[in-house]
């Protein structure tokens, strides 16, 4: 429900060394590649095209670990995404037998790292896709083609300097909308408040009290398990865990986290009062099918805190019906946290400002551990900090963005489709290109 990754599809047993390039102050030097490497690149498209041999293009050690059988259905989910590939558009290679490629579909370009063993017969030992593009060639394009897909789509890339951030581009951007996960970046807006206060520290340890928490790294922990601060933030914005996110704000507060919402720019913030946790939004969604989220559907903020205070802290999380969102459909998306893509850019302002030094710091790095868009398009920015979210029927990505010369941009889209599941594949191909173009503005 909320959640959001980019692909990462298939597998293997590769050295961490073998595709990681080391810090250099001076450019890298090229590589010299073994002839096998750009070989097996090649004789990837008629395998992911259904066709090829994997037992001759993959190394047994790799086939162990992702039969062919996962191969080939994780190749047709591409084709059924992107058509037909089509050709090796790129190799990079970072070790003799090690490489960046890019693999050009009809509808986009797929980024891979692939290794291969170092002696005769080359086969593959390690492959990974980390992550896909769209074609378009332009912003503009881009921009096009999210207003053309089902549902209402939210977008604006913004430069910021010194004062209010300046679009250059938008679609709706004030409109709100449903946006997952992202709301987390509320919670770590307050962290940084905090801590640049000298209120809170990132090595302040928290001890697990034992209440009940939704799915995620601290779910199982015993009581009396702590934990800092600095741990749990890296969770709640990296992997986007659940648990980590509702027990930082149990920490800092409801009060605390809807007091910095209109700090940060959401022009809306009293949608999001009583602010929501995210086992409340489960319970609300998921108990006596939904019964309990129709209910808060119609009262104020005094009877929404009353009902979160009473009847959603007593029900237990075993009402949770356990196939909540198994279907994938939209599930009353009226229940949700919602902001406009003017508002996360004005978030990512807001951090971007009060990151520049101090404790609060600590929050760009923690910000960028996930980028979002994978290596590829990352690489463009000198920084990549990143939140999204999603449940059925929405997703949201948003960027704080450093460029090559040192000027920041912020960048954010949404999407919400109440008749249907939103083509997150599309999505996050479309927003890795609007990373990549608007690197080059």
């Amino acid at each position: 429900m909320v959640r959001h990754m980019v692909i990462a599809l298939m597998l293997a047993a590769v050295p961490a060394s073998a595709l990681a390039r080391p810090a250099q102050a001076t450019p890298p030097q090229a590589v010299a590649a073994i002839p096998a490497l750009g070989q097996r690149a090649a004789e990837l498209v008629p395998l992911l095209n259904g066709g090829g041999d994997s037992a001759a293009l993959f190394a047994p050690a790799f086939l162990a670990q992702v039969p062919d059988a996962q191969v080939r259905a994780i190749a047709g989910q591409l084709r059924e995404r992107l058509g037909k590939a089509l050709s090796v558009a790129a190799v990079e290679a970072v070790q003799p037998n090690a490489a960046r490629i890019r693999i050009s579909y009809e509808r986009g370009i797929v980024s891979m790292n692939l290794a291969v063993e170092a002696a005769a017969p080359n086969r593959i030992i390690g492959l990974l896709i980390t992550g896909t593009t769209a074609t378009e060639a332009s912003l503009d394009a881009v921009v096009a083609a999210l207003k053309a897909e089902p549902g209402l789509t939210g977008f604006t890339l913004a430069r910021l300097g010194d004062g209010a951030p300046v679009a250059a581009l938008a679609l709706d951007a004030e409109r709100p909308a449903a946006i997952g996960s992202a709301f987390k970046l509320a919670i770590l807006a307050e962290l940084i408040r905090a801590t640049n206060a000298g209120e809170r520290h990132w090595d302040d340890l928290v001890t697990l009290d034992g209440s009940p928490l939704p799915g995620g790294l601290y779910t199982a922990k015993p009581a009396g398990t702590k934990v800092t601060l600095r741990e749990l933030s890296d969770k709640m914005i990296s992997v986007s865990d659940n648990s980590a996110t509702d027990i930082l704000l149990a920490l800092v507060g409801r009060a605390k986290v809807e007091a910095m919402l209109p700090v940060i720019g959401w022009h809306d913030a009293t949608r999001n009062r009583p602010m929501l946790s995210t086992l409340d939004m489960f319970k609300l969604k998921g108990v006596q099918g939904g019964a309990l989220g129709r209910r808060w559907a119609t009262l104020d903020e005094k009877g929404k805190r009353a009902l979160l205070a009473g009847e959603i802290a007593a029900a237990p999380l075993s009402a949770i019906d356990p196939q909540l969102f198994r279907d994938g459909k939209p599930l009353m998306l009226d229940l949700e946290w919602f902001a406009s893509a003017a508002d996360m850019v004005r978030t990512m302002n807001w951090i971007r400002r009060n990151t520049e030094r101090g404790a609060g710091a600590e929050a760009r790095r923690i910000l960028a551990i996930n980028s979002g868009v994978g290596p590829a398009a990352a690489a463009n920015w000198t920084y990549v900090g990143y939140k999204g979210g999603s449940e059925p029927g929405v997703i949201s990505m948003n960027f704080l963005l450093q460029a090559k010369d040192g000027g920041w941009y912020a960048l954010s889209a949404s999407r919400n489709d109440a008749a249907a599941a939103v083509d997150e594949g599309r999505f996050v191909a479309l927003m890795t290109r609007a990373v990549e173009l608007a690197a080059a503005r």
